[in-house]
């Protein structure tokens, strides 16, 4: 079982490669999506229209490599 509950680590690919943690090359991740917040949103309590990246977690050390949206 992962760290994550239930769910297991897969192999992710970016710009069509394999992706290898930039910190100790494992090649297991966790998806996730994340909100990018600043404090001119939030100010105005308007998270929920900042965007979004996805996240993948590596499953042995825990680095979080960010993806932003249509790159």
């Amino acid at each position: 079982m992962g760290i994550f509950g239930k769910e297991e680590p897969e192999p992710a690919n970016v710009l069509g490669k394999p992706l290898r943690c930039q910190v100790c090359g494992n090649e297991g991740f966790y998806k996730r999506d994340a909100q990018l917040h600043t404090a001119g949103m939030t100010f105005f309590k308007l998270e929920w229209a900042s965007p979004t990246c996805q996240c993948l977690v590596c499953s042995t050390c825990g680095y979080v490599h960010w993806f932003f949206p249509g790159k």
